[in-house]
């Protein structure tokens, strides 16, 4: 298997563009990152990266390599999926994204009971608010609030997600209760959003008499942990934007109320995302199937849970 790690090594330092990012990603040292490009190399008797001290670049015949290297641990995920259907023993690393209220709260909650079925299995779940990329950061799968960038990727739809202005009974009484998302801008409603690198969206999508419109607010608060702004908005801040599922609790209590309801956010569509050949991995088809229903009905639980009076 040697010749082969120094080709899953090769196709994720070329991904990444990093040794070092490429070693945390395979879990190994960035000494034995190196030494599997060097023995590559040695074998090929050609340089695939130039290095400097600041900068990995591909080569021309590293860039040639690049595409035969996939293909041939294409061809070899194809061949252990079909032993392992035949089998019915998955095992290896199953990468798993998801955005951080989803995961917290859904997806997390599901792995002890996957992995205990599955005990062949390892879950490596990634949490984070940005937009990830299944190709380059090596993922199997991910979960999803919205439409994707990405047209070729496969999607498994599991739920259409109310979503809720809201803000403290702090803020109302010290603000006032907006009732459009007209208000929100006229008033200067202190807006709490959800920003991070990379991030395209900077206005709330709210269903008017007249259709969908953006509302381009404004704020002082913003950050790319949406449990953060739950946070402000729970101590007085703003009003945030936030799927219901997420906020159900508060809801319930009166800790948080919604606002704006002339004009309430579009439903987002929360899916699962997957390329074919990932798909064709039987623990991924497992973990899918697993996970898609029992978040579904969660959310739907969630949303009955958390309507407000």
């Amino acid at each position: 298997m040697s010749y082969l790690d120094n080709i899953r090594t090769f196709v994720r330092v070329y991904e990444l563009g990093s040794m070092s990012a490429a070693g945390r990603d395979l879990r190994i040292s960035p000494a034995v990152t190196s030494a599997r490009i060097s023995q590559l190399e040695d074998h090929l008797n050609v340089r695939l990266f130039q290095r400097t001290t600041r900068n990995l670049t591909p080569t021309e015949q590293g860039k040639a390599f690049y595409g035969g290297a996939c293909a041939v641990l294409e061809t070899v995920e194809r061949a252990e999926a079909e032993v392992m259907n035949l089998t019915e023993s998955p095992r290896g690393s199953l990468y798993v994204a998801a955005p951080l209220g989803v995961g917290r709260r859904l997806v997390a909650p599901l792995a002890p009971e996957f992995l205990a079925q599955y005990p062949e299995i390892e879950l490596r779940l990634r949490l984070s608010d940005r937009t990830v990329d299944l190709t380059t950061e090596g993922l199997d799968m991910a979960f999803f609030l919205g439409q994707p960038a990405d047209s070729t990727l496969r999607i498994r739809k599991i739920a259409d997600c109310q979503r809720v202005l809201c803000a403290s009974p702090d803020y109302i009484d010290a603000r006032g209760r907006p009732e459009t998302g007209t208000d929100l801008i006229r008033d200067r409603h202190e807006c709490l959003n959800l920003r991070f690198p990379g991030a395209t969206e900077f206005q709330w999508m709210l269903a008017t008499p007249e259709g969908p419109q953006r509302f381009a607010v404004s704020g002082r608060f913003e950050c790319d942990d949406g449990d953060v702004l739950t946070d402000w908005a729970l101590a007085g801040e703003g009003i945030a934007l936030k799927p219901v599922f997420e906020i159900a609790d508060h809801l319930r209590s009166g800790a948080l109320v919604p606002v704006a309801r002339r004009t309430p956010p579009v439903p987002v569509q929360m899916a699962c995302l997957y390329t074919h050949r990932r798909h064709q991995d039987p623990k991924t088809r497992l973990f899918m199937d697993f996970t898609t229903d029992r978040i579904g009905r969660a959310v739907r639980e969630a949303e009955a849970r958390g309507v407000a009076p």
